[in-house]
């Protein structure tokens, strides 16, 4: 059986120990970036449909995304498409295009979580700069800016003076990004990261920040593993089934009241900080996941 990783680098943390625990099961790996993928309409049986460093890919038993890498808007479109075929022809593919299309957009990954009865963060997203300065007050005076597409706390800032939220306001429009606004909320330098495999909280962990107030190890934060609580395991799980997610990192906050906030589902998670932490060996699960979903 073969089994693919679309990853940009084989190399990298991740994707180098899924490939080694893949292997170390008895199970051949096809690893490669979905740019150098060739996709073929017309053919009929001519050529492969989707082929990728001399591979046709409808012979894989399984395929694991890992992050889709940065792109134009025809790049991230397309990789999505090939992933949806690729899903149409019989291959398992964690995760689902449709999952990853849900998590990838914050905005709309937040209207689902809401509309599943899962609390999040007060937000307003909008195009214009004066609506998103009139929200700056409603949302407390202290809020983050988020990119609607991103991950790993790039491009994210705090703007707690409302001069200087408008000025960012106006600079992100006049690129033409859209203003996704977030209530600042306060969690005592300090979130929560679970990871989901197929329905289970395999993993989880506090990230503290160091310097400033981001927690994202990427970033700089500090992981702490600690034991859930059901009510956390039950709403990282609940999170990741609305979006659809069989593998997820789902990031909550704890706030002073006691509440408990989802305010991100990442569908191509990291574990760098998760596995060496606890200890737990989060590849070889993600390995195990994707034998037993593979075709035969």
């Amino acid at each position: 059986m073969m089994v693919g990783i679309a990853t940009r680098n084989r190399d990298s943390w991740c994707s180098s120990r899924i490939i080694k625990a893949l292997e170390a099961r008895g199970v051949r790996v096809h690893s490669f970036s979905l740019s150098q993928v060739v996709a073929r309409v017309g053919f009929k049986g001519e050529a492969p449909v989707l082929e990728a460093k001399g591979i046709d890919l409808s012979k894989l038993g399984a395929l694991l995304v890992r992050p889709i890498g940065p792109g134009s808007l025809d790049e991230i479109i397309f990789r999505v498409d090939l992933l949806h075929r690729l899903e149409a022809l019989g291959v398992p593919v964690v995760n689902k295009p449709s999952a990853i299309e849900r998590a990838v957009d914050k905005y709309y990954a937040l209207t689902i979580l809401e509309r599943a009865g899962l609390k999040v963060p007060k937000t307003v997203v909008t195009e214009r700069p004066a609506e998103a300065f009139k929200a700056f007050s409603q949302l407390g005076g202290d809020v983050v800016v988020k990119p609607v597409f991103g991950s790993r706390g790039l491009g994210v800032t705090r703007a707690s003076d409302q001069e200087a939220a408008g000025r960012v306001f106006r600079l992100l429009a006049y690129n033409h990004f859209v203003l996704y606004e977030q209530e600042f909320i306060w969690h005592g330098g300090r979130d929560i990261r679970c990871f989901v495999i197929d329905g289970r909280v395999v993993a989880s962990m506090y990230r503290v920040a160091g310097e400033g107030w981001k927690t994202n190890v990427s970033r700089g934060g500090i992981p702490i593993p600690f034991k859930p609580s059901s009510l956390v395991e039950q709403t990282a799980v609940r999170a990741a089934e609305a979006l659809g997610c069989e593998i997820a990192g789902v990031d909550l906050m704890e706030t002073k009241d006691g509440s408990l906030l989802v305010h991100e589902v990442n569908s191509q998670p990291g574990f760098r900080g998760l596995q060496t932490s606890s200890g737990i060996d989060i590849a070889g699960l993600i390995a195990e996941y994707l034998i037993r979903k593979a075709k035969r």
